[in-house]
């Protein structure tokens, strides 16, 4: 007889005393028992080393250490790189809305900026979002010509502002009312399209002149915005 071997009998011997507890091993005691392993072989391989050697040994690994981080930063900019692939209000056209924006979403935030020349809120608009595409180069700024995007569009609505993300429109913004019309600042889009998550303060890039802008400051009071259902029409 095994005492040793996990069987019935054995079993009943334990629990009279006859035999001794059998000694569970958990996944604890593995990992242990391995770590002590590897401690015990660095050790044995570090023995009779002089000084230089360790010296030489601690550069490589020094460098080890360096490689590894700097292939890990590569990765992380690269992944950025990856990201920031736009940095430009590109103008678009009716045939080209279902490709560049509502399919185009499902991986990226998209602002479409509807717009006609003739009225300078829109000219103001188009302003603010070629820096705005220039700093977030993670968002896709599009504008597209008002009646090519939704047919017999009032003017009066002008400029509007519809941002989509994962497929579907998230918000939408109709006139500058809400920002003191053509008093309406760069941050104030801004700010306008962080609350809804379109852009990544995180990946903002300074533009060459500009100043730090400081703290800033909470418009909430300001009231007037119209807002406009489009989700019918697109």
């Amino acid at each position: 007889m095994n005492p040793d071997e996990d069987t019935e009998w054995n079993d009943i011997l334990r629990k009279h005393g006859i035999l001794p507890q059998q000694i569970k091993i958990t996944q604890n005691d593995i990992y242990d028992s391995a770590v002590e392993r590897a401690r015990e072989e660095e050790s044995k391989r570090l023995e009779g080393l002089d000084l230089d050697e360790l010296d030489e040994l601690e550069d490589e690994e020094d460098d080890q250490i360096l490689e590894q981080y700097r292939k890990q930063r590569m990765a992380e900019m690269q992944a950025q790189l990856d990201k920031e692939k736009y940095g430009e209000l590109m103008q678009i056209s009716e045939p080209d809305y279902k490709r560049e924006v509502t399919e185009a979403s499902k991986d990226t935030w998209i602002v479409v900026h509807l717009f006609r020349d003739s009225i300078p809120e829109c000219k103001l608009m188009n302003r603010h979002l070629s820096e705005l595409a220039r700093q977030y180069r993670a968002t896709k700024f599009v504008k597209i010509i008002s009646v090519e995007c939704i047919h017999n569009y009032p003017d009066a609505n002008l400029p509007t502002l519809l941002v989509y993300g994962d497929s579907d429109m998230r918000s939408q913004l109709v006139r500058l009312d809400k920002f003191g019309g053509m008093r309406t600042k760069k941050k104030d889009i801004e700010e306008y399209l962080k609350g809804v998550g379109a852009v990544d303060p995180s990946l903002k890039r300074s533009l060459p002149g500009e100043e730090d802008a400081g703290s800033e400051s909470d418009d909430n009071d300001r009231n007037g915005a119209m807002y406009f259902d489009l989700g019918k029409n697109l």
